[in-house]
């Protein structure tokens, strides 16, 4: 496999970038032509020697914005730790350089919404969790990795990537077309990973959790639910978690995706927007692309559905029940499961209902597991799709259950526990596994809905607490402000990063310029005016009790209405995407 160095010198002249290898003894040098974008081969006696040079750990790709190309490299980062021997390291910061030396040949309008949009790239690139390796395919899975041909282990890191797991494709769609310059790159992951060297019975193993986020139908929280028309889900995530000990390897992998019919959820400014399914389009449609990509990817599938089983959810469960049924998919087995009910009052114990009602079936899907000559000893023939409303919290606590179990067997297997012990009795690794977990929770809870996970404490303790349901509503609080008014310019900065909206130089407006009508401008005003009258007349009494009460209920009615009123017309006031149509959203 061609691997790509793992750092570079950035050299830059008004005319050119030149970008070259500083580990590498390669005399080839990437340069770019800052007035035609073109890109080509040279060698480093070419490279001015009046050029300012600066280092730099990698090239995330280009992009066109209103200003014209920028190129994007990666500033710092950060090693994570060696998995199976190769370095992983975690991108800190980056700088967003334009080929242009001015704007001004924008006019004051394309000025403002090119700093708009560097600042939404920007936003995404500091989203924490972005991931890469120089010589090792991070994208693949450990079983996905044995089952590849020569030809393909050949293949430079970006041809063989899996596209769902490339949040830079966008970008580096230049470098796809010249494969001579795909040294110079490298697919960028976005997700979590943690790597640990553990103990037990004083044997030291290394122990890996991969998530790994799609990059199709992408977005945040409550604009981005369902499938789209090819069948891929909202918040689809890969979740391998991996063993090394005396050169055995195994690993057991989990999905986890939106309902994956067609369904909104769009905030309006109450705290729990009602779902709604589409009833113009054909569901049976998109769930089958899905799971037929599903079952050809991982095998046969076990859906956890975690949503409640009443309320505003229930439809949601029935449908799901339906579509799997309707389907007639023998590969598809469906277990509803009510999290919250089940689980009610801190019965948390209650958990061990559904991992005995599928302990069954996790034993028949196995895990992978190669041997120290490299012999495969045990392949995994099927994955476990967990799901809640947003596939993070509920979701991620029956995640780390389920992993433990697979671990418990692979540690026996490998010889690290005895007949007997169980991961549980082991309280350092006990400690490192649950914080794990935890953490991971958080990452994915914070690129999809803007704040840490709920329910951590269970997680991180193997026990709910009161400090922990405290802090779920402080999240949940915070998830309401954001969800209702800044993922909106979250979710443009997402599909402008992604390639799902791409700017044209041509155009002399762009979506970013949308006036809000009277309503956002002036009901909140009056609001708030009239509220605070409603309290000025509290405090400053009138001459009679009758006089003051008639201010306050003047003012106060005026303010309930008006408050009425901009609930009514909820959608109106939330922070909604801009870039991309709302068609396509709903």
């Amino acid at each position: 496999m061609a691997s790509t160095a793992g750092s570079f010198r950035l050299h830059t002249t008004a005319e050119k970038f030149y970008i070259e290898q500083s580990d590498d003894d390669s005399v080839d040098v990437l340069v770019i032509d800052r007035v035609s974008t073109e890109m080509s081969l040279t060698v480093r006696s070419d490279v001015p020697m009046s050029a300012e040079t600066i280092p730099i750990c990698g090239v995330m790709g280009t992009i066109r914005l209103p200003a014209g190309m920028y190129l994007i490299v990666i500033t710092k980062k950060m090693k994570v730790g060696d998995l199976l021997g190769h370095a992983v390291w975690k991108a800190l910061n980056f700088d967003i350089i334009s080929y242009k030396k001015t704007v001004l040949h924008l006019n004051d309008d394309q000025m403002q919404d090119n700093k708009t949009f560097v600042s939404m790239i920007s936003s995404v690139l500091h989203t924490d969790g972005l991931y890469f390796a120089t010589d090792y395919d991070l994208t693949h899975s450990l079983q996905r990795l044995a089952n590849t041909s020569p030809d393909f282990q050949d293949m430079s890191l970006l041809e063989r990537a899996d596209q769902r797991f490339v949040w830079n494709g966008h970008l580096l769609r230049e470098f796809m077309t010249q494969p001579e310059l795909h040294r110079f790159v490298y697919p960028v992951v976005h997700g979590f990973i943690t790597i640990n060297s553990s103990s037990i019975n004083g044997k030291v193993f290394e122990w890996i959790i991969i998530s790994r986020r799609s990059c199709f139908r992408a977005g945040v929280r409550y604009y981005v639910r369902g499938i789209d028309s090819e069948g891929h889900a909202a918040n689809f995530v890969e979740t391998e978690q991996i063993v090394q000990y005396n050169n055995y390897k195994a690993s057991f992998v989990q999905t986890r995706g939106s309902i994956p019919f067609y369904w909104s959820q769009r905030p309006n400014l109450k705290y729990k927007p009602k779902p709604q399914i589409s009833k113009v389009v054909n569901h049976l449609d998109g769930f089958q692309r899905h799971f037929d990509s599903q079952v050809v990817l991982y095998g046969k599938q076990v859906i956890l559905n975690l949503i409640n089983q009443k309320g505003s959810e229930k439809p949601l469960e029935l449908a799901f029940d339906k579509m799997v049924t309707s389907s007639g998919n023998g590969m598809i087995k469906y277990i509803a499961f009510d999290f919250h009910k089940e689980c009610s009052r801190m019965r948390w114990h209650r958990l061990q209902i559904l991992l005995d009602s599928v302990s069954e079936i996790q034993d028949e899907f196995g895990y992978f597991l190669v041997d120290a000559e490299g012999k495969v000893l045990m392949n995994q023939e099927g994955t476990f799709r967990s799901n809640c409303m947003d596939c993070l919290d509920r979701t991620n606590v029956i995640q780390s259950l389920l992993a433990r179990r697979a671990l418990q067997s692979q540690l026996q297997k490998m010889g690290l526990l005895h007949l007997g012990q169980k991961i549980e009795d082991q309280t350092d690794f006990e400690k490192i596994y649950k914080n794990a977990w935890a953490d991971n929770a958080d990452a994915c809870a914070k690129q999809y809905a803007g704040t840490g996970a709920l329910k951590t404490d269970f997680t991180r303790t193997g026990k709910r607490t009161v400090w922990g349901a405290v802090m779920d509503g402080w999240n949940s609080a915070i998830r309401y402000y954001k969800n209702n008014f800044s993922d909106g310019y979250r979710q443009d900065s997402i599909d402008l990063f992604l390639g799902n909206y791409a700017v044209d130089e041509a155009d002399w407006i762009t979506p970013l310029q949308d006036p809000k009508d009277w309503k956002f401008l002036t009901l909140p005003i009056v609001m708030v005016v009239a509220f605070s009258m409603c309290i000025i007349c509290l405090l400053m009494a009138g001459d009679t009790w009758t006089e003051t009460l008639a201010y306050v209920l003047f003012w106060g009615t005026a303010s309930v209405l008006t408050g009425g009123l901009i609930l009514f017309n909820g959608r109106d006031f939330v922070d909604a995407p801009k870039l991309v149509q709302k068609e396509k959203l709903d």
